[in-house]
């Protein structure tokens, strides 16, 4: 479903008059169209399958490197991220790790940051947008184990209320495998940066 622009800039303009402002004065006079583009950017993952991205796997015994099945887990680092805080509506942002154990089938690497990006753009919450990710890794890949690491920043914490400017939000979802801690301990020591079993899980 596809974000109503017309609905999102006509809502925008009535907000601004709901806060005292001149939605007419110069300045403004494009923002409720410019928000609704914005919106439509931000929340276009909204009603997408965030599996899709993973279906178009490749065979490890049949595909072009036969003699390259991975013994041990492959992890993407540093996946950039933004999303939108459903609390507040105010953007948080920051890296997804993604490790997962192969089975006979796995998935051409491009393909997970678009896993990450469908499923942040939707009105989220941290630790659910872990959950969504490592869920359509889990259900969708060959796999033995998933882990997803979140490190981000949310402007609700360091904009408002006690503004903790340096504050980032750690969140860890486990699928099979990387359930046990000392399953992913060798991850968290790829990953460095403090992370860890005492880390959100």
């Amino acid at each position: 479903m596809a974000v109503d622009g017309e609905r999102v800039a006509a809502l925008v303009r009535e907000l601004l008059e709901a806060i005292g402002e001149d939605p007419d004065r110069p300045g403004l006079r494009q923002t409720p169209d410019r928000v609704a583009a914005a919106y439509a950017e931000f929340f276009s993952g909204v009603g997408h399958d965030p599996a899709e991205p993973l279906a178009h796997t490749i065979s490890v015994a049949q595909g072009p490197a036969p003699d390259t099945l991975p013994s041990g887990a492959v992890m993407l680092r540093d996946i950039r991220f933004r999303s939108i805080c459903e609390h507040h509506l105010l953007p948080f942002r920051g890296h997804a790790h993604i490790a997962y154990l192969p089975g006979e089938q796995v998935v051409g690497l491009g393909a997970l940051p678009k896993v990450v990006d469908i499923v942040a753009s939707r009105p989220q919450v941290q630790e659910r947008l872990g959950e969504q990710i490592a869920d359509a890794i889990a259900t969708s890949l060959d796999t033995r184990g998933v882990l997803v690491v979140l490190d981000a920043t949310h402007e609700c914490v360091t904009m408002r209320g006690g503004q903790q400017a340096d504050t980032s939000t750690v969140t860890i979802a486990a699928r099979g495998a990387y359930r046990e801690p000392g399953a992913r301990a060798e991850l968290f020591a790829l990953l460095g940066g403090g992370f860890g079993p005492g880390a959100n899980a």
